[in-house]
């Protein structure tokens, strides 16, 4: 029980500093913002405690999987850390600063091609926006991309390797997916496996959806401004997060639709071993 709410209180942690850190490190964030940021990331601490200090299931999927959410947590952390350093240095330049915003501008520029997720997004922008800012929505793209995809590869590679989730020990459907129904009817593998399929297609559609959308509301609420640097590190951050979440989320009921099939497989082999005669 020590452990647990140890365990809660450090993510609880981590989710307050991920929420505040762009209105900390950078400049000219007015004190209104200040206190509404405060505000979510008290919300999100307490959801976050809540959550994992309790032992039933609430909202969180995969919660005693690791290290699936480990993964998504880190991959949004990193994102939101390194756009707040691009963002930074376009005020105060470092050598940090130039050195992400070189890594993203190599890789926006690599990936800034006819309809891929980065042209797309770039097309959303006003087109009498200064190059400038074109230039640092195609680098904050580039970066937040590039970290989806690494995280991507990451969970293949622990899922392979590190043989997930069956090493955790048992796998409780009740715990890691409490928004799954296992009684809800029809086959609990077909159910997942079309689950898994649906979440992969929308992780491969969003980020040519995503622009397409705003570009939609741009008509009916305005042109679309990058002068907040913190609207545009969680827009981006969204729109890179979201679709590698929704890919992990597919690629891992996935898993869990293979494990079951197996267990069922060697269930009934060792059923009809028992049933044949001596």
């Amino acid at each position: 029980m020590l452990n647990r709410i140890l365990g809660a209180i450090v993510r609880a942690a981590l989710v307050v500093s991920l929420i505040v850190w762009p209105s900390v490190f950078l400049p000219n964030v007015s004190g209104d913002s200040a206190q509404v940021i405060a505000l979510i990331a008290l919300f999100g601490a307490a959801l976050t405690f809540f959550e994992y200090v309790s032992a039933y299931p609430g909202l969180v999927e995969f919660r005693d999987a690791p290290p699936f959410n480990r993964i998504r947590f880190g991959s949004l952390y990193a994102t939101v850390i390194l756009l707040t350093v691009i963002m930074q240095g376009t005020v105060n330049p470092s050598v940090l600063s130039v050195l992400v915003t070189a890594i993203g501008g190599l890789i926006g520029y690599v990936m800034d091609f006819p309809f891929s997720p980065v042209r797309l997004i770039i097309l959303v922008l006003p087109s009498d926006m200064p190059l400038e800012q074109v230039a640092l929505v195609r680098v904050a793209a580039g970066m937040s991309y590039l970290i989806s995809l690494v995280s991507l590869c990451v969970f293949y590679i622990a899922l392979r390797l590190g043989n997930w989730p069956a090493k955790n020990g048992t796998f409780n459907v009740w715990i890691n997916l409490p928004t799954f129904d296992p009684t809800a009817g029809g086959d609990v593998v077909a159910r997942l496996t079309r689950d898994a399929r649906l979440n992969i297609i929308l992780g491969f559609l969003l980020p040519f959806l995503i622009p397409a959308v705003l570009k939609s509301a741009a008509t009916l609420f305005g042109t679309i401004t990058v002068e907040n640097y913190q609207s545009l590190i969680w827009a981006v951050s969204a729109w890179a997060f979201l679709p590698a979440s929704l890919f992990m989320r597919g690629i891992a009921m996935g898993r869990v639709a293979d494990m079951i099939s197996d267990k069922r497989r060697q269930t009934y082999a060792k059923a009809d071993l028992d049933h044949q005669p001596a």
